[in-house]
C-alpha cells in the first residue's frame, strides 16, 4: 500500500485513525518497511473505525464507502475511506456530588480543569480521566478509599447527556509505617531522607508520586515503588510500601559533539551517586572544546539538617575563551538550596517546582582582553578604569559573592518543554567586605512560557539584567561579567558576543545592562524532525539601569530541530532586520546579515 486517506473525517484527525488500524501505508523510502494489504484485515480495520468514533460521542458513524486505486503496474494501491460521522451526543451538563469533604478552591479547580466538558461530544476516554482526575483528587486530601461513580441521563433532547460524579470519600486517614524494601548497600534512612511524607501527616497520594520522582532523581536505583499497603478494614493509618532495585553506584558517561560555537567539543562526566553512603554524590567532570575547557569537581549532600534542604560543593579549573576575552577561573563555591513542596494538585495537569538557593564563591580570575580592543586606544581609558594593565589588557583579582537566586517551574519537560513557564531571580554581591577585590551588585530575570496548539507550540524568552559597582569606581566590575548578547541562544542573527556597545573603531567592548526577548513556533514535519520560525530582539547599553526599549536590534529566521534522546539537535538561521553599522568582526566591516547557528537543544 502506497497511501491511506479518509474523506468525511472531520471530528478527529486522520493521524488518529491511523493509530487504531492494522492497515497501513508502506515507507516512501526504497529501505523502508513494507505493507502489503490484507481484505480480512481492512475489514477489521472498517469495524474499527467505526467503534473509535462511538466511543467518542459519535454513536450514528458509518463507513459510506471506500476505494482502491492501483499503480499502473499493479504493485501498489492507495485506499480511501468515505466516513459519515452523523450527529454526535453532547453533554449537557456534569454534576458532583459529595465532593464537599474538598476545599472549596479545589474543588472549584477540579470542576474547570475536568477533562469532559460541557458542550464536547461524549468521549467514553475523557469520562473516565475525568473520573480518574476526581479519585485522585480526593486522595489528595487525605482520602485514599475514596470511590467515584459515574452515572448518565438524557438531558432536554436525545442528543444530550446529564454526566453525575458521585463521590464516597471514606474516612480521613494519615500515613502510617514505611515498609523498605530491596535496597542492600543504601540504607533505609537515606531513602527515608527522600521521601516527601512522614507518618501521622496527612494522607496525600501525589507524595507519594513525588517521593518516588526523587527516589529516580537521586540515580541510585535502576527500580522504585512508592505504594499504600491498603486493607478491607479501611485503617485510619495507611502503611506504605518502598520498593527498589540498586543499580551501579560509579557512572561514567563519555560525550563528543559540535557546535558554530564551540566547534568540537568533548567530555568526561564520573559520578559515584552513593558517596561515603547517605545516597551522596561526588564527580567529576571535564570538557574541552574552542570556546571552554576544564576540570570541575563536585561533592553534593542532598539531606542538609533537613530533607529539603541540599548541600553542593564545587571546585574548578576552567578556561573560557570568548570572542572579547579570555578568563581563567581558580577556585571553589557552596550552595545551600531548599526545596519547596511541589504543590497545585493532581488536577491541575503540572506541578510547580520552587526552589531558592544561596551561594558563596570564591575564586582567582585572571582575564585579558583581545589585541584588537587593546590596540584600540579610543578605549584605552576605560581599560584602565576597568583594573586592566592598559599595556597588556591583563587583570587578576579574587571575586568573592554572595548571591540568591529564586525559581519556579511548572513545565512538563526542561529539554523540550511544551508546556507551562519557567521564572528566576539571581541577585548577586561581590564586596572587598568578603575579602575579595571586586565591589558590585548584580540583579538578572528571566522568564519563558510554553503553551501547545495541537502539535504546535509557541515558546517565549525574555531576559534583563543589569550589574553596578559600589561608590565612584568602575573597577568594581571586572570585565568579564559586563554584558554581550548574539549567538545561537538570543538575537541569532549575529554572532556570539557581537552586540553591545561599540568602541570608537566598532568593537564590542560590552554594557553594564542588557535586556533580550525570544520567540519561537515550533511545528512537527516528519517523525522526529520539526521545523520553527523565531523573532529575537534585544540590546545591551553601557550604563547600569538603564534600559533603552526603543533601541533594540531584532532578527528573525526559520530553524530545524531533529529529536534525539539527549535533546534536540538544532539548526538555526537568523536575519538581522536592522543591522549595526559600524560593527567590526575579526577586524573587518561586518555587512553579512544573517548568521547560521548550529547545535543540540533548544535555544531556550
Amino acid at each position: 500500500m502506497s497511501r491511506f486517506t479518509f474523506n468525511g473525517a472531520k471530528a478527529v484527525t486522520p493521524a488518529q485513525l491511523k493509530s487504531v488500524l492494522a492497515t497501513s501505508a508502506s515507507s516512501r523510502l526504497p529501505w523502508g518497511q513494507k505493507h502489503y494489504f490484507s481484505r480480512e484485515q481492512f475489514e477489521a480495520d472498517l469495524k474499527r473505525i467505526v467503534a473509535f468514533y462511538r466511543d467518542r460521542g459519535y454513536p450514528d458513524a458509518r463507513i459510506t464507502g471506500f476505494d482502491t486505486k492501483l499503480n499502473p503496474e499493479q504493485t501498489s494501491g492507495a485506499v480511501s475511506v468515505t466516513i459519515d460521522e452523523g450527529e454526535p451526543v453532547r453533554v449537557a451538563q456534569v454534576i458532583f456530588q459529595g465532593f464537599e469533604a474538598l476545599p472549596a478552591q479545589h474543588r472549584a479547580t477540579l470542576e474547570s480543569k475536568l477533562p469532559l466538558r460541557f458542550g464536547q461530544p461524549l468521549d467514553r476516554a475523557l469520562l473516565q480521566a475525568s473520573r480518574e482526575s476526581a479519585l485522585d483528587e480526593l486522595r489528595d486530601h487525605g482520602f485514599p478509599y475514596a470511590s467515584v461513580r459515574m452515572t448518565e441521563v438524557a438531558g432536554a433532547s436525545e442528543r444530550e447527556r446529564v454526566v453525575t460524579l458521585a463521590a464516597d470519600p471514606g474516612p480521613l486517614s494519615t500515613f502510617g509505617p514505611i515498609e523498605i524494601v530491596g535496597n542492600t548497600s543504601v540504607g533505609a534512612d537515606a531513602i527515608r531522607r527522600q521521601l516527601t511524607y512522614r507518618p501521622g501527616r496527612p494522607y496525600r497520594q501525589s507524595a507519594l508520586q513525588q517521593s518516588q520522582r526523587k527516589l529516580y532523581g537521586a540515580e541510585l536505583f535502576e527500580f522504585a515503588n512508592v505504594e499504600p499497603v491498603r486493607s478491607e478494614d479501611q485503617p485510619p493509618q495507611i502503611p506504605t510500601r518502598v520498593t527498589v532495585t540498586e543499580g551501579k553506584h560509579q557512572r561514567v558517561n563519555f560525550g563528543v559533539g559540535y557546535g558554530t560555537e564551540e566547534k568540537g567539543r568533548v567530555q568526561v562526566d564520573w559520578r559515584h551517586v552513593n558517596f561515603l553512603g547517605g545516597a551522596r554524590t561526588a564527580g567529576l567532570f571535564a570538557r574541552y572544546s574552542a570556546l571552554d575547557r576544564g576540570v570541575r569537581l563536585n561533592f553534593k549532600e542532598p539531606y542538609f539538617f533537613a530533607p529539603r534542604y541540599e548541600l553542593n560543593l564545587a571546585g574548578q579549573a576552567w578556561y573560557a575563551d570568548e570572542p572579547t576575552y579570555t578568563l581563567q577561573t581558580n577556585g571553589g563555591r557552596a550552595t545551600v538550596t531548599r526545596q519547596f513542596r511541589r504543590g497545585g494538585g493532581p488536577v491541575l495537569g503540572s506541578r510547580p517546582s520552587n526552589t531558592l538557593s544561596f551561594t558563596y564563591a570564591n575564586e582567582l580570575e585572571q582575564y585579558s582582553i583581545t589585541n584588537e580592543a587593546l590596540q584600540d586606544l579610543s578605549f584605552r581609558d576605560e581599560l584602565i578604569a576597568l583594573g586592566l594593565d592598559p599595556r597588556t589588557g591583563t587583570g587578576r583579582g579574587t571575586r568573592s559573592a554572595l548571591s540568591i537566586e529564586a525559581g519556579r517551574n511548572t513545565t512538563n519537560n526542561l529539554l523540550d518543554a511544551r508546556r507551562g513557564y519557567l521564572a528566576s531571580v539571581h541577585l548577586e554581591q561581590a564586596g572587598k567586605w568578603l575579602g575579595g577585590t571586586y565591589d558590585y551588585y548584580e540583579l538578572t530575570t528571566e522568564a519563558r512560557y510554553f503553551k501547545s496548539f495541537g502539535s504546535v507550540v509557541a515558546a517565549a524568552q525574555a531576559r534583563v539584567g543589569s550589574i553596578d559597582a559600589f561608590g565612584e569606581q568602575e573597577a568594581g566590575v571586572p570585565f568579564f561579567k559586563r554584558y554581550f548578547l548574539g549567538g545561537a541562544t538570543n538575537l541569532r542573527g549575529w554572532g556570539r558576543f557581537e552586540v553591545s556597545p561599540l568602541s570608537g573603531q566598532g568593537l564590542p567592548i560590552g554594557g553594564a545592562s542588557f535586556a533580550s526577548f525570544s520567540a519561537e513556533l515550533r511545528a512537527p514535519v516528519w517523525r522526529s524532525l520539526g521545523a520553527v520560525v523565531f523573532l529575537d530582539g534585544g540590546n545591551v547599553w553601557t550604563d547600569p539601569w538603564d534600559l533603552g526599549v526603543n533601541d533594540l536590534r531584532y532578527d528573525v529566521g526559520p530553524g530545524l530541530r531533529y529529536q534525539t534522546p539527549i535533546g534536540p539537535i538544532r539548526a538555526d538561521l537568523g536575519y538581522q532586520l536592522n543591522p549595526i553599522p559600524t560593527l567590526l568582526v575579526n577586524g573587518t566591516q561586518q555587512s553579512r546579515r544573517f548568521r547560521f547557528h548550529f547545535s543540540i537543544g533548544q535555544a531556550f
